[in-house]
């Protein structure tokens, strides 16, 4: 089945930003067509194209009521199938193929509904991730596009080792062959975990976990492939060496300091800060997460801010991941909103947030050509927001519309 064709829409009485533009473009109208924006600037300017050049086949009608129309968000820290210690997560790892499968639609449909158009899956579990990207493709399930990497990557009993959205791999031949397993399934990136983190028990934050020839292997395969490769790590150390060795990615990153933040800076590799994942606690108790991460997690928090800080410094590209499920409620919203507020807090400001959460992950992505701004030619996955989101991080909070490819998909006529 053929990719589901977007649609037609005139969006009416708005307003229009997103990262490369100075200032809201006001009094404005967008003339979307087949999924594409056709036309946006001054509302007369767009009514005299749409009658020049559709006559008499006027498009349905979006009145934005002065709403503020923006990119959607990008989410880079996707896990739909994330199953943590505790009860909750007892319960996600018990499901058989089938009910993960639904489980992690009902995820991706509820992502969408908060504003996520975009999301990169950092390993999933069962190669379900690939189903679920080609059913949202073909029109049969609800959700963002998805960008994923297959199964995470990690040595035997390494991070997150207990569940199957990684593969244990040994040696650099093993790891060779694990680069090879997903490409082979569909990935479009490459996940591995480089060092311990703060939900593996018999680990730390700074446990080291492949050898150098191990993360080689997985570096050049990758890029033979032409996959981009993001990594799992926490320490300075082994995250500089794998900048030297070329990685494109890390996530996390919890102990970074000036000599690997300027390293990543000089080699063009982006950060994924998930912040918070750090500060998560009213999410950790509603999951039962164990004291024992909660306690390594909460006491992670002033350091990985730290670390966030110098990233933007020194210049580091760093793109929105929650790590959390993107739709989660917390702090009164949804964890996508939510990390979006907390890059702005602790150093990016609006500006750079709305960057984090757009332009920046398309870049990445290699998507930048169809997403990430509101300009002509670039596919019409939009939000309306109560706002200017230039100037106030909060607007992703109040979001009233979600268009995906010219669709509303919620806030407004279908």
């Amino acid at each position: 089945m053929n990719e589901v064709r977007g649609a037609s829409v005139l969006i009416t009485g708005c307003q229009v930003a997103d990262a490369e533009r100075d200032a809201l473009l006001e009094d404005a109208a967008m003339w979307v067509v087949d999924g594409t924006i056709r036309a946006v600037g001054p509302e007369d300017r767009v009514l005299d194209q749409v009658g020049e050049e559709a006559p008499g086949d006027r498009p349905p009608v979006l009145p934005a009521d002065g709403g503020t129309v923006m990119p959607g968000l990008f989410n880079m820290h996707t896990h739909l199938s994330l199953a943590l210690p505790g009860p909750l997560g007892a319960q996600i790892a018990a499901m058989n193929a089938h009910e993960l499968a639904l489980y992690m639609a009902d995820g991706a449909r509820r992502s969408l509904l908060c504003g996520v158009t975009t999301v990169r899956c950092v390993a999933e579990s069962d190669h379900a991730d690939f189903a679920l990207r080609a059913a949202i493709q073909a029109g049969r399930a609800l959700g963002p596009r998805i960008f994923t990497a297959g199964q995470g990557l990690v040595c035997t009993g390494g991070h997150g080792h207990e569940h199957s959205s990684t593969l244990q791999c040994d040696g650099a031949d093993g790891f060779r062959r694990g680069v090879r397993t997903q490409v082979r399934a569909g990935a479009d990136l490459i996940k591995v975990m480089i060092s311990g983190g703060i939900a593996g028990e018999h680990e730390s934050i700074d446990t080291r976990q492949l050898t150098s020839d191990e993360l080689a292997a997985v570096i050049s395969t990758a890029h033979a492939w032409n996959r981009k490769v993001t990594a799992h790590a926490g320490p300075a150390p082994v995250i500089r060496e794998a900048v030297a060795l070329g990685l494109d990615c890390v996530e996390h990153g919890y102990q970074l300091d000036v000599e690997t933040v300027e390293a990543m800076a000089a080699a063009g590799c982006a950060l994924v800060p998930t912040l918070g994942v750090s500060r998560c606690g009213e999410f950790f108790d509603e999951l039962g997460v164990p004291r024992w991460m909660q306690e390594r997690a909460l006491g992670a928090g002033p350091r990985h801010v730290k670390s966030y800080r110098m990233a933007l410094d020194a210049g580091v590209a760093v793109m929105l991941g929650s790590d959390l499920p993107p739709f989660w409620t917390i702090d009164g919203t949804n964890a996508t909103a939510w990390e979006y507020g907390l890059m702005a807090e602790y150093g990016a400001g609006p500006r750079g947030a709305l960057a984090a959460a757009t332009t920046v992950p398309a870049a990445w992505l290699g998507a930048e050509d169809r997403l990430g701004t509101v300009a002509p030619g670039k596919e019409a996955d939009l939000l309306v927001v109560d706002g200017d989101p230039l100037t106030d991080a909060s607007v992703v909070r109040r979001v009233s519309t979600v268009l995906q490819q010219g669709r509303v998909v919620t806030g407004g006529p279908r």
